[in-house]
């Protein structure tokens, strides 16, 4: 039993490895959150949009899940899009007995709308068909629900080439969705689908453990508890949390949920927010699936509302017209990157900048020094030793440098840290860059009203071991192999990989960097996350001579326009 829920295990074997998933049985009065109605099949026709329900698809071991399709009545050589997830299949933004996600309007999208999807009763009237499934084991589906890996992936592929052969399809077919919708397009693509032509990841993952499950090796167990709790079905749940408690190190099971990425060869229109958990993951699949032919989208506000705003829509549907329908409508013009930089405040940023890559091409990366005693930041080293500390489990340490002019910093930052546990064998850090004004007030970002707590990055020390292939000089990334557990006043250097950030800092204005032992949350925001920490006694961090603590930042030059040198 676990938390009152049945458990099983089924060995899987994965590569070399032979595992034990665990299983769990769907809480009691599962999907919660989820709306999952009764099994139902049916056709109906309304506003010119033909609704079939609980069509069966079989899946290549024997297994039949059940989709909905919603297509233009009468009309046949159509291209399709796929919203694939455990979320429920119809009838999420109902009310009741739905709810529409902060910052979307009442009245925005239609009935037919299953969660973080494209919405059927607009799609439709633009000459698409749009397929809601209720992915293996959810819903009316048969099977375990599985998660993120080759089952997945392997069942949405099946359905990609389902909907590719219909009477009704012109052999075209699309995927599009938010958050889990997002990350099972990485890996469903990877399977090379014949009938896949093009995907829209609209932020999502592909490194299940290192952006979702645990970020920076630290196992966060509220979010994804609870998302756990919201799903049902008729049998079972992987329950990765349960996993990752087993097996806090990478092993075969989660190398079996990280995207392929260079076996991604088809179009992709990627976005991403600076403000969300699946920012790393969308710019990790941008940079590096192989297709030529991939754009990407960053925007400062929150994936529901970025969803359903009209222009976005319209947006897509381009991409989608130019890779499902063949039309040549001018697409390929469309910059390859458009980012929002931010300032401060709920609207106050430039709009879609356009690029040609990312990490930017003229970005002077700049060495902010850490001084302890004074706690500042310093483009000059810091040539005498010292050190601050604070309660491992509630205290933060923070460090402030004022700029004496306009500085853009956008791209990824990097913090070399040298660190000694006092009382205990081991640490979680957890930083934040932040802005501040003159006077050292707070300025955040805000994010559907609520203020962001600023550019993040965690880092468990003892998975402090680096992988030399993928490390970068912006960017590190840990193996999570091993655990190296800290000795009594032993000091280690860790590189802690913080998620990419755009914003301007005018002149007087203040970067501030917060180091602490949990997650530095701002009053109001909203997302539930819980780490799993082994913070004990106290956080010591040594700076200066030998000690070269410093974070790395991306300063952008302004570009020369117009006789002068300007950044809006």
């Amino acid at each position: 039993m676990l938390d009152g829920l049945e458990t099983t295990t089924k060995r899987v074997r994965f590569g070399d490895e032979e595992i034990d998933v665990t299983y769990r049985s769907f809480a009691k009065g599962g999907g919660m959150g989820m709306h999952y109605d009764p099994y139902q099949p049916g056709v109906s026709v309304a506003n010119g949009i033909r609704y079939e329900r609980d069509v069966a698809v079989k899946m290549r071991d024997g297994v039949t899940i059940y989709v909905d399709v919603y297509r233009p009545d009468g009309q046949t050589n159509l291209p399709a899009v796929i919203c694939w997830s455990p979320f429920g299949k119809r009838h999420f933004y109902a009310d009741p007995p739905g709810f529409l996600p902060l910052g979307v309007p009442p009245g925005t999208v239609s009935k037919m709308t299953k969660f973080e999807a494209p919405d059927p009763g607009w799609w439709c009237h633009q000459g698409y068909a749009i397929i809601n499934p209720d992915a293996r084991g959810s819903g009316s589906s048969e099977g375990d629900l599985a998660t993120f890996g080759t089952q997945e992936a392997q069942d949405g592929a099946d359905l990609v080439e389902w909907v590719g052969t219909r009477d009704w399809s012109n052999g075209k077919v699309g995927m599009a969705g938010n958050s889990w919708l997002a990350m099972t397009q990485w890996i469903i693509a990877a399977e090379k689908p014949p009938h896949l032509a093009c995907i829209a990841p609209w932020q999502g993952c592909v490194d299940i453990y290192r952006e979702f499950v645990c970020m920076g090796g630290v196992p966060e167990v509220g979010f994804n508890g609870w998302l756990l709790g919201m799903l049902n079905g008729p049998n079972r749940e992987e329950d990765y949390v349960a996993m990752v408690r087993k097996h806090p190190t990478i092993n075969g099971y989660w190398k079996d949920k990280i995207a392929r990425l260079a076996e991604i060869e088809i179009p992709a229109y990627v976005t991403a927010g600076w403000s969300h958990f699946h920012l790393r993951g969308s710019f990790e699949g941008f940079r590096h699936i192989s297709s030529p032919r991939k754009w990407l989208r960053v925007n400062r506000d929150f994936e529901w509302p970025d969803m359903y705003t009209p222009a976005n829509m319209e947006d897509l549907r381009l991409f989608f017209d130019r890779y499902l329908k063949d039309i040549n409508n001018g697409w390929e013009m469309t910059p390859r990157i458009r980012i929002d930089v931010m300032d401060a405040g709920e609207w106050d940023f430039q709009l879609a900048r356009p690029e040609k890559e990312f990490p930017l091409a003229r970005t002077e990366y700049r060495k902010l020094f850490l001084d302890a005693p004074s706690g500042t930041l310093s483009y000059q080293s810091v040539g005498k030793e010292g050190h601050a500390s604070y309660e491992a489990a509630s205290g933060q340490l923070s460090f402030d440098i004022t700029f004496d002019k306009d500085t853009e910093i956008t791209g990824y930052m990097k913090l070399r840290l040298w660190v000694e546990a006092e009382g205990a064998d081991d640490m979680d850090i957890f930083v934040a860059v932040q802005k501040a004004d003159e006077d050292g007030e707070y300025l955040p970002t805000l994010v559907l009203g609520e203020p962001h707590p600023g550019a993040p990055g965690l880092l468990r020390v003892s998975h402090r071991e680096l992988d030399s292939e993928k490390s970068t000089e912006f960017q590190p990334v840990h193996t999570h192999r091993a655990e190296q557990l800290l000795k009594p006043h032993e000091i280690v250097p860790v590189d802690i990989e913080i998620w990419p950030t755009s914003k301007i800092w005018h002149a007087g204005q203040r970067l501030r960097l917060v180091i602490s032992g949990h997650y530095v949350r701002k009053p109001g925001w909203f997302e539930p996350f819980q780490w799993e920490t082994r913070n004990a006694g106290k956080h010591v961090i040594h700076t200066g001579g030998k000690y070269d603590s410093h974070l790395l930042v991306p300063e952008i030059p302004p570009r020369y326009r117009a006789g002068e040198y300007v950044y809006r």
